[in-house]
């Protein structure tokens, strides 16, 4: 089974109050698990787990200085709990519980960024969404080319999935 668990931890992602944030979170962290190769630890008997913060940039830009010592807000920041070469062991756990990490968004960077792009801000966040889940699984577009195509590609697969735009056409 599958669990999101769902912070709004800013009012500022409650400007638009038809979103329901919980569905659309736990939907974009359900996509990108199904694109990838861990997508049958959803149907596995293991409680697989996110965490997902929909915050402000302060509080990400706080994150980002003191985790990866940038001394500025980002969109999204993801922290796994689990190492990714060590995923499909868990399948197998006897405590039954995969906590795979947290995913963290900034309010004015994605509503920045939706903007530049001409996207809805709540399809922006679902696309960072599903973005974040994939570094949780283990993906880095930082790591080359070769690791940035493969997360790319699951990641635009997963977009597809959920009636989104592709995040990287033209």
């Amino acid at each position: 089974m599958l669990t999101t668990e769902t912070d709004l931890a800013s009012p500022l992602w409650t400007t638009t109050p038809t979103t329901d944030w919980e569905t659309l979170a736990a939907s974009a962290v359900a996509a990108a698990l199904a694109v990838s190769p861990h997508g049958h630890l959803a149907d596995s008997g293991a409680n697989v787990e996110v965490s997902v913060r929909l915050s402000d940039d302060e509080d990400v830009h706080n994150l980002n200085r003191q985790y990866r010592q940038k001394d500025k807000p980002t969109n999204v920041l993801s922290f796994p709990m689990v190492q990714a070469d060590l995923i499909e062991s868990l399948a197998n756990s006897d405590d039954g519980e995969i906590l795979l990490g947290d995913i963290i968004l900034a309010a004015e960077t994605c509503t920045r960024e939706a903007a530049e792009k001409g996207w809805a801000n709540s399809d922006y966040a679902q696309h960072l969404i599903v973005h974040g889940t994939l570094h949780l699984l283990g993906y880095d577009h930082e790591l080359g080319e070769s690791q940035a195509d493969k997360m790319e590609a699951l990641e635009s697969a997963a977009c597809a999935s959920l009636g989104l735009p592709d995040p990287y056409a033209g």
